[in-house]
């Protein structure tokens, strides 16, 4: 299972079924879970912790240190959920001393040239398209699913169930359930297919509608749109989701579409 021309530290611990092609480097303290398989020239650092039935393609580079001038060689890890897919020539870089770790959540799949930056969490069964780079301290939820080549800052967090089209340049927070495009990103109305094939009811839809329409459809701030929300609709785990989403932010959500902040009209 492990080909001869691999080179695995005697202090790499891996499960007795896992498969590693040629050309293959396995440094000291790295975990690698059942049925795993890990592609030729694939570097996996010291500090990695890989779950059972992942697959890694060639020329992935997962837990190098960090690419922060911070760093000054504290210990961290890199934390890949079960069942994750890490395409070609991806690097996950480790964490520093703020969260100690970078995760990856279960079923997720990262697209080729994918990077993911230090002290990332990234729910499960989400998809980052090819190219996607996501720079450090960025927290994306659940079934988030990203775009070829979006760009997202640091600090930025990503809301479950949301979707980012391709090119997005990120730099500020998206909320939960939405759909987010064009430039500067915005918002794009909530993504009802993507919870749909999720098995979200139409009522628990209409009700997420609902409250994106007094957030980005009624002409008040967010501040005022918060209040509104508590004040006026009754209490459900997504409103309260949403309003602590916006409360927490410290870099402010992305906007709804207008001539004033763009190029093109109001998305519908």
């Amino acid at each position: 299972m492990i080909h001869p021309h691999t080179y695995i530290h005697p202090n790499a611990r891996l499960a007795t079924n896992v498969k590693i092609d040629p050309f293959t480097v396995i440094h000291q303290d790295v975990e690698i879970g059942e049925g795993t398989w890990i592609g030729s020239n694939v570097t996996i650092m010291e500090g990695a912790r890989i779950g059972k039935n992942c697959r890694i393609f060639p020329g992935s580079v997962i837990a190098a240190i960090p690419q922060d001038l911070k760093y000054q060689g504290e210990y961290s890890i890199v934390i890949i959920g079960d069942n994750t897919t890490i395409r070609e020539f991806v690097t996950v870089n480790r964490g520093t001393k703020e969260k100690e770790k970078t995760v990856v959540g279960k079923n997720c799949l990262l697209m080729a040239y994918c990077h993911l930056a230090h002290d990332c969490i990234v729910g499960d069964n989400c998809i980052m398209s090819n190219n996607t780079q996501i720079a450090g301290h960025v927290t994306i939820g659940d079934w988030a699913i990203l775009g070829g080549m979006c760009a997202i800052h640091q600090f930025v967090n990503i809301g479950q169930h949301s979707m980012l089209s391709g090119g997005s340049l990120v730099g500020k927070d998206v909320p939960p359930y939405i759909k987010a495009a064009r430039h500067p990103l915005s918002y794009a109305g909530v993504n009802s297919i993507g919870m749909k094939r999720r098995g979200f009811t139409v009522e628990k839809i209409n009700h997420i509608l609902e409250i994106y329409r007094v957030i980005y459809g009624k002409g008040l701030n967010i501040s005022q749109a918060v209040e509104y929300l508590e004040e006026e609709f009754a209490a459900t785990d997504e409103r309260d989701e949403i309003v602590q989403f916006i409360r927490s932010s410290q870099r402010g959500i992305i906007k709804r579409f207008s001539k004033t902040n763009g190029d093109e009209g109001i998305v519908d």
